[in-house]
This record gives structure tokens, sequence and C-alpha cells, in this order.
């Protein structure tokens, strides 16, 4: 399918509208896949909006695309990209994965510091977070918030998760920690300098290096030589 006339962005109060499809969506997706998604009424898709906390895909023509919001836990500690859906028809198209890296932007633009977290069952969704720096890591290493977990209640399999001292269940939990992707600002300046003037110094080198072989070799430059000098 042609995706040219979906647009991608962050939702606004216009976008309000759209909140009843989105949990309709939602709902019945969960219920295809018999696994189970924090519910999540209109009302609050509407306040993740609001909030400016939410990503939205639309065609030009203004029909539903999909959507994903951000919720943030233990005063900013942790931050989750949740509630990802995309319409059926859109399913398997790479709308998914661009929604997915641009939630991720947004999130890394409202909460730098923060650990980004999610809980999935689906194999398409752990390759996106993969690709985007997430580690697969044990329940223990997300939040305790109370109020995080008391959204899995609504899942079929909450027993499991319960009967498991919320240790493991079915979901496979992925985490993003900004401190093993961290490079100071400073530290990309002087590489891009760095890198300019390495770049420079090369392409002079290998300039003079090339015609001192042709004078040696009476104008020509065996290949072997330039392989052994510039590793060919």
């Amino acid at each position: 399918m042609d995706n040219s006339n979906i647009i991608i962005r962050v939702a606004t109060a216009a976008d309000t509208h759209y909140a009843t499809i989105i949990t309709d969506e939602m709902a019945s997706s969960a219920k295809a896949r018999g696994t189970g998604i924090a519910k999540r009424s209109p009302e609050y898709i509407e306040q993740k909006i609001q909030e400016g906390k939410a990503v939205i895909a639309v065609t030009t023509g203004g029909d539903w695309v999909g959507f994903c919001y951000i919720e943030v836990w233990e005063h900013n500690k942790f931050v989750a990209n949740s509630g990802l859906i995309v319409s059926p028809e859109y399913r398997k198209t790479g709308v998914a994965k661009s929604i997915k890296k641009r939630i991720f932007e947004l999130s890394r633009e409202k909460y730098p510091e923060s650990k980004i977290f999610g809980l999935t069952t689906g194999l398409a969704v752990m390759k996106i977070n993969s690709d985007l720096g997430y580690e697969p890591v044990t329940y223990s290493e997300l939040t305790n918030d109370e109020q995080f977990w008391a959204g899995c209640k609504s899942c079929v399999n909450y027993d499991i998760l319960m009967s498991k001292e919320r240790k493991n269940c079915m979901c496979t939990a992925m985490l993003f920690d900004p401190a093993d992707h961290y490079t100071p600002e400073e530290t990309k300046q002087e590489f891009k300098q760095h890198s300019k003037l390495y770049e420079r110094f090369m392409h002079i080198k290998q300039s003079r290096m090339i015609k001192f072989l042709q004078k040696k070799e009476g104008g020509g430059t065996s290949k072997s030589l330039l392989r052994f000098f510039f590793n060919f």
C-alpha cells in the first residue's frame, strides 16, 4: 500500500474526536490476539492528546490510521510508549514502525533523562524496539509504580502475572536506558570537527602518496602497493 498520503505527527487538540475510534480498535485488536492491553477510555486518550503526549497517523483526507501515547511513572524516572494501534487496513505497511519511531523521539525530547520501557507479546514490536536501542530486561528493572501494574488488570493474562509475583508474564519487557546511549554534546562537536580535519588530512596524504608511487613506478601505480598503503 502507498503510504505517501499518510501524515505522522504529534497529536493536537483537534484530534480528540478520534479517541473513541482509537479505543474501540484497541479493544478489538486485543480480543482478536487473545492477549490483553491496559484498557483505556476515550477520555484518557483525549487527555493524552491534550497534554501533547501522543502521536497520531492520519491520511491527508483525514482518516485515522494509527496512534500511540506516552505515560510517565515515578516522577519522570520511567516513560512508557503505550497503546500502539494501527487501523487493520494499514497494518504491515511500515506505519507502526514510523509511529513508534516518532513517539520514541517525542519521549526523548520531553524526558531526555528517563528510561523508556515497554511490555509486548508482538514480535514486530520487539524488532522495532530493538532497532531503537531497547534491550530485553527482567520485570524487576521496570517501574514499581502500582498504578502502572494496575493497568494490567484488564489483561487476560493478569492472573499469570500475579501468580508469578509480577516477576514475569507472557509479555517481554524491553528497556531503553539513556545512560547507555549518552554522548556529551561537547564530544559530538569535537568528533564532527576532528573527523573533518582527519578526512582532509587523509585526502592530502593519499594524494601525495599516490603521486610518489606513480613517480617510483614510472607513471603507473601497482594495485599491490595501493592495497598495502590504503587497505584496498
